[in-house]
């Protein structure tokens, strides 16, 4: 019998509960103990399979910790990829530069095509949908969310500026409150009074 990975145990405790609102906790309890009887060790990153197959459109999440496998929207759902075609017109557009840090391919930087609306959220592989990314901002961007990001690059750049003195900028930076009066990432915390990092 073909080993079964992390995914296929995901997959299989979902499909056994077609339309039903699962908490996070109960599927990785699940999983790692079925991995353990059959393995006789611990699985790894369930809650990374779990993430994967909502962004590949296998799973709804309907609130964050809890997800919903949907057998009708799986049969549907298309995640478009960019064709080589796209990706360097977008390349071109940006100036073969990331649109957030600017690092280039020049500079030995990797470079993706990254979907500005993502794919699981309904972005679709077009052009204006398309913003040039470093790998590092792009996994950045993966792991925060792209206001997230934003809303630290500016902490940090706010930060940087007053432990330079650069009045200037520390003041262009404090347009960040902006995030606050439009109660967007408030987890991220930033108090302008507060004592910056040395």
């Amino acid at each position: 019998m073909e080993k079964l990975s992390v995914r296929d145990l995901v997959m299989e405790f979902f499909k056994a509960r077609p339309r039903e609102d699962m908490e996070h906790a109960p599927v990785v309890d699940w999983v790692e103990e079925r991995y353990r009887s059959l393995y006789q060790k611990k699985p790894r990153d369930v809650w990374r399979a779990i993430r994967k197959l909502h962004q590949e459109g296998f799973l709804v999440k309907v609130r964050k910790g809890v997800y919903r496998y949907e057998p009708d929207l799986e049969t549907k759902r298309e995640l478009e990829d960019f064709t080589p075609e796209q990706k360097r017109a977008i390349f071109e557009r940006d100036g073969y530069r990331c649109a957030l840090c600017g690092r280039s391919a020049n500079e030995g930087y990797e470079l993706h095509a990254d979907h500005i609306l993502p794919k699981d959220k309904g972005g679709k592989a077009e052009i204006d949908n398309g913003q040039t990314l470093c790998s590092i901002c792009n996994f950045r961007k993966k792991n925060y969310g792209q206001t997230e990001s934003g809303k630290r690059m500016f902490i940090r750049m706010w930060e940087t500026a007053k432990k330079i003195g650069d009045a200037h900028t520390a003041k262009f930076c404090e347009t960040v409150q902006v995030y606050e009066t439009y109660d967007i990432n408030g987890h991220i915390e930033w108090n302008p009074n507060k004592r910056y990092r040395k």
